[in-house]
């Protein structure tokens, strides 16, 4: 009997040896092979000594390059400073939602230790779809947030220990060793795995990942797959862009470029320094007066395409100031303009290489500055 308990005992530690054999790093600790940045420049991420250094600047997210569904992922992490801010995604979209700096998924909360505890959030592990994602939280408390059983996490500048298990929409969180947090029936239950960028220095290390065997998945639950979209628009400063507006009139804040209102016209444009090969433009705005308004053109050598919120089939479909708008403009075959999610009488111009200019009157936010290269 002993020996078959030790025979057992030897198997099960076989197993969970072989387990971990089977997660393969996610970064290569030199670069960023394998992942896209979404709406952070490469000033954000920074390898030092095999460690994933995150300035916590802008706001924003970095994502694989491919899809996952059913997978164990383990990372280590540490804020290095106090109330320290930042999040893993999964099962994300390949950009960011309309007027937010983070992609539409379920996120699992890295909070630092000192950010404190409510009955609405905690600092220990907490799990909770995000701008549209679903989820049926374990341990919830009236909503969709799941929150962990016990407080395992530590204070800065300590290590923690994160395994993260999808398995066909469902999902865990061991936090240092023991499983405290889950969530049920996810959507979307397949997509990008994603590191955020919140504020504060945060250090990553041992990101690792073991792919399971898919399953069948409806599309309404898989994340929207890779566009080819990449950001025009750095959140650090107007990198990329030249303007003729006086000094201050176009402010970099974070996430969000800010314009104004203090000039109007040709005098207030933002235009980009290098044509693109723009198959599609995405771009979130928001007016922030009653009277503001803003004009795209896409200027090539085959003309110039206007879009102007002023117009008739767009203006009826702008959300109330203060709101965000997303406007989708799809060039080439199938060419069409669409304003928060509506399509608009317009029809725009083949033409691919374009500089973008950005034309607004009055205050005006803009956000999630998107073009689509052509394939």
């Amino acid at each position: 009997m002993r020996i078959f308990v030790w025979l057992l005992l030897c198997s099960g530690v076989i197993a969970q040896a072989d387990e971990k054999d089977d997660l393969r790093p996610l970064f290569n600790g030199r670069d960023l092979s394998g992942w896209v940045l979404v709406n952070t420049p490469p000033q954000t991420w920074r390898f030092e000594d095999g460690l994933l250094v995150c300035s916590g600047r802008p706001i924003g997210e970095i994502r694989t390059e491919k899809m996952y569904q059913n997978f164990v992922l383990e990372l280590e992490w540490r804020h290095m400073v106090p109330r320290g801010n930042a999040g893993v995604f999964v099962w994300a979209d390949d950009i960011t939602a309309a007027g937010q700096p983070f992609h539409r998924g379920v996120e699992v909360q890295v909070l630092e230790n000192s950010y404190g505890n409510t009955r609405g959030y905690t600092t220990h592990g907490d799990i909770f779809p995000i701008h549209g994602a679903k989820m049926t939280p374990v341990n919830g408390r009236g909503g969709s947030r799941a929150f962990p059983t016990e407080n395992r996490s530590r204070p800065s500048p300590q290590w923690n220990h994160y395994r993260i298990e999808c398995r066909d929409g469902n999902i865990s969180l061991a936090v240092n060793g023991k499983v405290v947090t889950r969530g049920t029936e996810c959507s979307p239950r397949k997509g990008y795995i994603c590191l955020e960028s919140e504020g504060g220095v945060v250090h990553y290390r041992n990101v690792r990942i073991q792919e399971l065997p898919d399953s069948p998945v409806d599309e309404k639950d898989t994340a929207i797959a890779n566009r080819g979209f990449r950001s025009l628009y750095t959140g650090l400063d107007l990198t990329g862009w030249k303007t003729t507006a006086a000094d201050n009139t176009w402010q970099s804040k974070d996430w969000v470029l800010s314009y104004t209102g203090q000039a109007s016209g040709e005098r207030a444009a933002l235009q980009t320094t290098s044509r693109v090969s723009a198959a599609g433009l995405i771009c979130d705005f928001k007016l922030k007066e009653d009277a503001a308004r803003v004009i795209w053109e896409l200027v090539s050598a085959d003309g110039t395409q206007t879009i102007d919120t002023a117009d008739a089939g767009l203006s009826s479909c702008l959300a109330r100031p203060g709101r965000w708008n997303r406007i989708e403009v799809i060039r080439g075959e199938n060419a069409s303009v669409r304003l928060n999610g509506q399509t608009v009488d317009q029809t725009p111009t083949n033409a691919s290489d374009a500089s973008l200019r950005l034309i607004p009157t009055g205050a005006v936010d803009f956000a999630n500055i998107y073009v689509r290269e052509a394939r």
